[in-house]
C-alpha cells in the first residue's frame, strides 16, 4: 500500500435534503413549516424532534437530546454542537452538520426521534 493512503480519511457530511430524507424514512414522521418557510420541522407523535434552518450557512439543525448527553456532546464537539438556538437549552442542541461525520449526524437524529417517539 502506498504510504499516503493511510493519511486520508473520507469525511462525509449531510446536506439538507439528505437530512430530510433520513428523517422521513422513520416511522410516523411528518414535516411542516409552522415557523415560516426557512425552518423545516419534523414531528413524531405530533411533537418536534428535528428542525432544519434551511437558509443557514453553514447548514444547522436542532435536535432533542438527553440533558446529560447534551452537555457531553457540546464539550466533545464544541465548534459543531451548541446549546439549542431558540430552544430549551437543557434539552436541545444546535448542530452544524458539516463539522461532523454523517454517522454522528444520523445518530443525533436517531436519538432525538427515539426520545420523542417514546413519550
Amino acid at each position: 500500500m502506498p504510504p499516503d493512503i493511510g493519511r486520508f480519511c473520507i469525511f462525509i457530511v449531510m446536506n439538507a435534503e439528505e437530512i430530510r430524507m433520513y428523517a422521513l424514512s422513520k416511522n410516523d414522521v411528518t414535516e411542516s413549516f409552522p415557523f415560516g418557510e426557512e425552518i423545516l420541522v419534523f414531528k413524531v407523535n405530533n411533537k418536534m424532534f428535528l428542525l432544519i434552518a434551511l437558509n443557514e450557512v453553514p447548514l444547522s439543525y436542532n435536535v432533542k437530546c438527553d440533558p446529560e448527553k447534551a452537555i457531553t456532546l457540546r464539550e466533545d464537539f464544541e465548534e459543531a454542537i451548541l446549546p439549542g438556538f431558540h430552544m430549551n437549552k437543557k434539552h436541545w442542541n444546535t448542530v452544524i452538520s458539516e463539522k461532523l461525520k454523517e454517522s454522528l449526524n444520523m445518530k443525533m437524529i436517531d436519538d432525538s426521534y427515539n426520545l420523542v417517539k417514546k413519550k
